[in-house]
């Protein structure tokens, strides 16, 4: 005997109210069900387990039935009104190659943690991806998570454990190797060698130095101001990947910066100063791409001498003589533009043995 929508009396005399409290992965609904020893207990019942479930407000059927990829479209063009197009391609890029090929053609409300543990046990141990780049995945998941939480009645975000990232040891030059580097791109120098040599001593990122042109440093005030960074894009489009240049703004607020010259900074900016139009780089109209400068330094350093070593080993080298200087960090922090001075103690602040050493001296009371 039935009596109401999915309420029925059983055999045991009891009577059993069903209710759709979600979808699996595929769509298809799952029910839960509630008892009452009369008919309105069990709708009393129903009824407060689907307020729990669908926040008291019914789901429309258009809305159940969409797909997981759907919300990522949808949060994607949300987000691209607010945030930079370099930001814009990575979560794109995110969502086409990981996301939505895995998990696209799921249902939001069947989407449960294991799913997302083993989407991320996937990308590690059979795309072989970096622990850092599928925290940026999952951080791309988990905002999509909560936008379609505020689209979909009843939805609760996922809790999600992200993989524990390695941060290992930057190279950083010894004095030795800093002053070889130095005389090298001080022997017929050109544009390009200037530009590392500039890297070096200033601590900029390599795409804020493709980007530096000569009417950034003030020769008069001995500053170089820093708004722009030039870097290269992939994009994915109609299932295949393209790449194009993008010069806009650097990392951060705190990326915009002015940095003071010291007297053999400015008078080496003297020395091979260009016109204000011309890039540091090339000494002409033209940009030098990030990739480009990484293969002219590798040929560099081969030919000095130097192993190991890459263009941002040059920034850090810088963080870490500006330490044993005597650099305050938050005025260190600011040069190098970080957003805050943790970032600078944690990945670019490395204390040489000798630093080490006098500090440890200066315990010694006897």
């Amino acid at each position: 005997m039935a009596k109401g929508e999915n309420i029925f009396k059983r055999k045991d005399g009891r009577w059993e109210a069903r209710y759709p409290k979600g979808r699996d992965l595929d769509g298809k609904i799952k029910y839960g069900f509630c008892y009452g020893k009369n008919y309105h207990e069990a709708k009393e019942k129903v009824m407060q387990c689907k307020a729990i479930t669908l926040g008291g407000r019914p789901a429309p059927q258009s809305v159940i039935h969409r797909r997981l990829a759907f919300y990522c479209d949808e949060w994607l063009q949300k987000k691209k009104k607010k945030i930079r197009e370099s930001t814009y391609i990575k979560y794109n890029t995110i969502l086409e190659k990981h996301i939505k090929p895995r998990l696209g053609n799921c249902h939001p409300q069947g989407l449960t943690a294991d799913n997302v543990d083993d989407f991320t046990k996937e990308l590690l141990f059979e795309d072989e991806l970096a622990p850092k780049t599928v925290h940026d995945i999952l951080v791309g998941l988990h905002g999509v998570l909560r936008y379609t939480a505020t689209q979909l009645p009843g939805y609760s975000v996922i809790d999600i454990n992200y993989p524990q990232e390695i941060h290992e040891e930057m190279r950083v030059l010894s004095c030795d190797e800093q002053e070889q580097l130095m005389k090298y791109l001080l022997t017929d120098t050109d544009p390009c060698k200037f530009g590392l040599l500039f890297m070096l001593i200033t601590g900029v990122r390599i795409g804020e130095l493709c980007a530096l042109k000569w009417s950034n440093i003030d020769l008069k005030t001995n500053t170089v101001h820093i708004a722009a960074t030039l870097q290269r894009h992939n994009t994915t489009a109609d299932g295949g990947s393209q790449t194009h240049i993008v010069i806009g703004a650097p990392k951060s607020k705190k990326s915009i910066r002015t940095i003071p010259l010291n007297d053999y900074d400015a008078a080496l900016c003297r020395r091979f100063a260009g016109r204000d139009d011309a890039y540091l780089l090339t000494g002409t109209e033209n940009y030098m791409e990030p990739r480009t400068l990484e293969y002219r330094f590798q040929k560099y350093t081969q030919e000095c001498g130097l192993e190991g070593v890459h263009p941002h080993t040059l920034r850090h080298t810088f963080a870490t003589r500006a330490v044993e200087a005597g650099f305050d960090i938050k005025s260190l922090s600011e040069i190098l533009g970080h957003a805050s001075t943790t970032i600078t103690l944690e990945r670019y602040v490395h204390s040489s043995l000798a630093l080490k050493r006098t500090n440890m001296e200066k315990l010694d009371k006897g």
